[in-house]
């Protein structure tokens, strides 16, 4: 029974989205009254909205590592806190760019 009350709230839902007025040939931005140039920005000021934080590869952490375990504290800190924390509190920033 509750399958089919399921089903049928999915038909009217869907009836109700088709029905809604929405034109299908025109895009989303000028269906609320947007230009579709203010959906792009110059790479430039993009990069500074969208900053992607890449993850380190196996070679650069385990040369971290290397570097971290010469100094006694900074290897404690590798084991508590993690490698790149360790790292930044005893040797600064990261030299890999990630």
């Amino acid at each position: 029974m509750k399958t089919l009350a399921v089903l049928l709230l999915g038909c009217l839902v869907g009836l109700v989205h088709l029905t809604s007025g929405a034109s299908v040939d025109r895009p989303v931005a000028e269906q609320h009254g947007q230009a579709q140039d203010d959906v792009f920005l110059e790479p430039e000021r993009a990069d500074s909205v969208v900053r992607q934080k890449r993850a380190l590869s196996q070679y650069q952490l385990e040369s971290l590592r290397e570097v971290c375990e010469a100094n006694l504290g900074c290897e404690h800190m590798m084991d508590t806190s993690g490698i790149i924390a360790a790292y930044t509190a005893y040797y600064g920033p990261i030299p890999y760019q990630y």
